[in-house]
């Protein structure tokens, strides 16, 4: 019987109006017969290679220098694919859960928005979205510019962060979106945390009990799986969403998630690191510079209740880990709402953390965090970093401290700015052990630097 030939084909990135990084080299690859002679040009450079037994090819491009020229990629094998308007800029992965997926068109001002949106320059490729048990290579999503057409159903985070971007670099600006609303961070392990992770492990055994109970096995063939339980499967969503990009070349990573995994916040600071420490193996690019947002004011099962607060915390103990950084956004939620409408600020935020740490240029980009705490008699001094020229209250008095004793009943307190450090006390706590900042699901933020950037929530028994 005759063999079926298969025609070259190149990974899901690759399509007309892709922007790819510059400076770094450029893996570029696909599928074709076994044995195939494969051939890619671009930019001046051609590679070779041959498919292998399981018809996988790959070559890499030297690294390219910026360009908003549209340029011709051409593959070619046993049939020729001509993909038009490549450019190259920086590109960066956006993923997480509702809020990274929260569309443009429902933001801020979105008509207005929408109506100067023609930045053809900042291109998006939005992943479809699926869940796999295995990792897999193919993945659906087209690239497409930013114009007024368009840019409606871009990601806001996304978009407001590669603007800003844009508009101090003039370079190109890609965004790979694979977010997916009301994900849980276990559907985004990686196998490798899954089974080498203490946390990844818990989240493995915690789906295989999700699975045992919806589906028994005495019912016979497992049933499809329902939109609730897809977003539950461990592992799911970076089999299908991201593994298809781990080769491609990314500047970083922009991460919006934590919401759905609020009922069991103690759990998500292994499962976070878990999730950055694997994610930047499987992309192998080194320390990937990852920022992400942490999560705003909401109030949750009621405004005093601390499931967020923890989370919060969780999200804020993975700055140890090199080449991270954290959008703090606890004064721009909407206490009743879990989908604030303002993302123009979350994308300013995030920006500021690339532009600073990536990019070079000298701008403040972190609010104010607490890095130790020294007692005086019946009062607390918390000193900062990030509070250069000195810390700024935005309201007075300065609101949601609470201290407490070696009993651990945390009392309101009274909060005094004094330069770069803040005195905290309460007259019914005479020998203060721990003092708490915005340590509630829906605080009133109140503490920021000179540059106009909120204080962490923290309580200095962890620092």
């Amino acid at each position: 019987m005759a063999s079926v030939m298969a025609d070259v084909k190149l990974a899901p990135p690759f399509q007309d109006r892709a922007v790819l990084q510059r400076d770094k080299p450029c893996p570029v690859w696909g599928s074709a017969d076994p044995g195939e002679a494969i051939q890619v040009t671009f930019k001046g450079q051609t590679k070779q290679t041959t498919a292998d037994k399981d018809g996988k090819w790959r070559i890499q491009l030297d690294p390219l220098s910026v360009s908003a020229e549209p340029a011709e990629m051409v593959a070619s094998g046993k049939n020729r694919i001509v993909l038009h308007d490549i450019v190259v800029g920086e590109v960066w992965f956006c993923s997480g859960q509702s809020n990274m997926a929260y569309l443009v068109s429902r933001a801020k001002n979105a008509t207005e928005e929408i109506a100067s949106g023609n930045y053809p320059l900042i291109r998006e490729f939005k992943v479809e979205r699926d869940v796999a048990e295995a990792p897999v290579e193919d993945a659906k999503g087209k690239w497409q510019m930013a114009t007024p057409q368009t840019v409606g159903e871009f990601t806001a985070v996304g978009y407001y962060f590669a603007r800003d971007i844009f508009q101090e670099l003039s370079v190109p600006v890609g965004l790979i979106n694979a977010s997916w609303g009301g994900a849980y961070i276990e559907s985004w392990l990686t196998p490798a945390g899954l089974e080498k992770d203490e946390a990844g492990r818990g989240a493995a055994k915690r789906w295989q009990g999700i699975l045992a109970k919806e589906q028994p096995s005495s019912e016979g063939a497992p049933k499809a799986l329902s939109v609730k339980l897809k977003k539950e499967v461990a592992g799911g969503m970076f089999n299908h969403m991201v593994y298809p990009f781990r080769q491609y070349a990314l500047r970083g990573i922009l991460w919006y998630q934590g919401e759905a995994n609020t009922p069991r916040a103690r759990s998500y600071q292994g499962l976070f690191h878990s999730l950055i420490t694997r994610w930047r193996e499987s992309f192998g690019q080194g320390d990937l510079p990852f920022y992400w947002v942490q999560l705003p004011n909401f109030k949750n099962s009621g405004p005093d209740n601390t499931e967020r607060a923890v989370l919060r915390e969780g999200q804020h103990s993975a700055l140890v880990l090199p080449a991270t950084g954290q959008a703090v956004t606890i004064d721009i939620g909407e206490a009743a709402d879990n989908h604030p409408k303002n993302k123009q600020d979350v994308g300013k935020r995030l920006a500021l953390l690339a532009l600073t740490n990536v990019y070079g240029l000298k701008k403040p980009y972190s609010g104010p965090q607490a890095t130790r705490v020294e007692r005086d008699g019946a009062r607390m001094r918390v000193f900062f970093s990030h509070a250069e020229g000195g810390l700024m209250a935005k309201s007075q008095p300065l609101t949601d401290f609470q201290i407490a004793g070696q009993d651990g009943k945390f009392q309101p307190a009274t909060a005094v700015i004094d330069g770069e450090t803040l005195v905290v006390e309460a007259s019914n706590v005479p020998e203060p052990v721990v003092v708490r900042y915005a340590w509630r699901n829906a605080p009133e933020a109140s503490l920021f630097n000179q540059a106009g950037l909120p204080a962490a929530p923290f309580r200095t028994d962890k620092l």
